[in-house]
């Protein structure tokens, strides 16, 4: 049970939100560069740790941690994606800020044509809709059920209405910044809950006798029902390209910088940022496990797990700061989601339909647009139990059929100049509608047979595999039967159409250190791959 000290302390970091939101409130500018990239002025800090805000929402916690306790440590493919995020800073960011844009759509339209640009704006809204804004209400419910008691629907409210607050009012300004102080409250109570945990069990070798090798193990057999070891080797760095380095959501933090070299190196702090979740959120999962199993937890279910061992671990007073951390998470991630969606709303579809439209009016249809994605959210929630029972897997499965035609594009249409318009369509509208059959044949699965049924039971990371390759062959059968873009138009887009002069503008952003902070974050990972492999477990 939460006491007076909790109380308090979870009362003052709202105050402090509040208090930033205020400033970020006074600091604004009625204009739409700065209402969505903060009038690109945003250093190192402050994106590197507002692109990892913006990831570890409390779908990370709750659904991550529970996905440990039930399965292992397997899902942590997803998290070692560190070496993603350097590919946005060293590979896409240096096109992203030449081209000048707002969103990742309008990119897209440079690079191929208009049609790309509205087909990309539609998908991502629906992909957070089904993904991101139901996924986190959900998860925030999780959070307030388990640590205050707090009836589902109520507490999910509080936090859309607490947090649509500060996005509204202070747009990408006030989510950058709160984002900073949530990442390093978030940090440091999972640090904490880690910590003691593994001081319950009595160390890391009863760890392993309690829970077992196999849930220590990242490489799970070929014939694994749903986390197969080549599926994970190779599934995951897909979704992670979309998500990492196209994806409106996080690409639009980097955006918001002043300069290329603060980009960069803020996707360089993100991606040492990125290699904390594996050690505080899914082995608190596996320490869950370990310790219902030794009957030292009551474990009702599985995404149970972290809200659970905040309640029997934490000591009065620091259970509150915890409790914000989590709170953190659900509002950090919230926020990125409503202003990205407000952005591409505005940018990408109202501007484009009325483009002589007052800044001052394109900031208030963002606003409006935020309303109307939160409520579609809460709505889909009811049908996510059809995809998968555990939030983490059912965010996965959905993004697996989603990322991989907006991946092929992006990767493609960058290192290759060949690459044209009616290829790239082909790939978005071909991919995006295998995706969307696939996850309507899966909420439908009970009722199908025969090859239908095949198709929405196959293993999703095989489906993921299966359709970025369709949708890069389709990309490049269609683009050499086709003309060939023009010269003028693809100028700066591509690395074979990149002046010289930009090659060394941007080579003069990053230096000796910045390739070895990068390197040894890889470092790192093959590390956490090995150590957690057959080979120890």
């Amino acid at each position: 049970m939460f006491h007076l000290l909790d109380w308090i302390s979870l009362s003052l970091y709202f105050l402090v939100l509040l208090g930033i939101t205020w400033w970020a409130t006074k600091q604004r500018k009625e204009s739409t560069e700065d209402y969505f990239l903060a009038s690109r002025h945003v250093g190192w800090f402050v994106i590197g740790a507002s692109i990892f805000a913006s990831n570890i929402g409390a779908e990370h916690i709750v659904g991550l941690a529970g996905t440990a306790a039930k399965t292992g440590v397997v899902m942590g493919h997803y998290e070692l994606h560190s070496w993603l995020v350097l590919l946005l800073g060293w590979v896409f960011i240096p096109f992203y800020m030449r081209s000048r844009v707002f969103t990742m759509p309008e990119f897209l339209e440079k690079r191929y044509s208009a049609n790309a640009r509205w087909l990309l704006s539609l998908i991502t809204l629906v992909s957070y809709v089904v993904t991101k804004v139901c996924v986190n209400v959900y998860a925030g419910a999780v959070v307030f059920q388990t640590l205050l008691g707090i009836d589902f629907w109520t507490g999910a409210l509080f936090i859309l209405i607490f947090t649509g607050i500060y996005t509204v009012l202070g747009g990408l300004r006030a989510v950058v910044y709160t984002e900073a102080i949530q990442t390093v409250v978030l940090i440091l109570g999972s640090i904490v809950v880690t910590i003691m945990g593994l001081i319950k069990l009595g160390g890391w070798s009863q760890l392993v006798a309690l829970a077992g090798r196999e849930h220590l193990n990242l490489f799970l057999p070929a014939n694994h029902p749903e986390f197969p070891w080549p599926g994970m080797i190779f599934a995951p760095p897909i979704v992670g390209l979309w998500y990492w380095c196209t994806d409106q959501y996080i690409v639009q933090r980097a955006l918001a910088a002043r300069n290329e070299q603060q980009a960069r190196r803020g996707t360089i702090f993100a991606s040492y940022l990125k290699l904390l979740p594996f050690y505080i959120f899914i082995l608190p999962g596996v320490m869950a496990f370990a310790l219902a199993r030794s009957g030292q937890l009551e474990l009702q279910r599985a995404d149970q797990a972290f809200p659970a061992l905040v309640m029997s671990l934490i000591p009065v007073g620091i259970k509150g700061l915890v409790a914000g951390g989590l709170l953190a998470a659900l509002m950090s991630s919230l926020a990125s989601v409503f202003n990205s969606s407000s952005t591409l709303f505005t940018m990408d579809i109202y501007k484009k339909l009325r483009p002589r439209t007052p800044e001052k009016k394109l900031v208030l249809v963002g606003r409006f647009a935020t309303a109307v994605v939160v409520v579609s959210g809460v709505v889909w929630i009811p049908l996510m139990k059809h995809i998968s029972s555990e939030l983490y897997h059912y965010l996965q499965s959905v993004q697996a059929y989603i990322a991989p035609p907006i991946a092929a594009v992006f990767l493609l249409g960058v290192f290759s100049r060949r690459i044209n318009k009616y290829g790239a369509m082909t790939s978005l509208v071909s991919g995006f509608s295998i995706g969307l059959l696939r996850l309507i044949a899966e909420l439908n699965k009970n009722s199908l047979s025969g090859v239908l049924h095949w198709f929405a039971t196959v293993n999703f990371l095989y489906f993921a595999i299966f359709s970025f390759i369709g949708c890069c062959l389709a990309m490049l059968v269609v683009s050499w039967l086709t003309p060939s873009p023009r010269a003028e138009q693809i100028q700066g887009l591509t690395y074979a159409t990149t002046l010289a002069e930009d090659k060394a503008s941007s080579r003069a952003t990053w230096n000796w250190k910045d390739v070895l902070l990068s390197v040894i974050v890889v470092g790192v990972i093959i590390f956490t791959l090995v150590y957690f492999s057959p080979l120890n477990f």
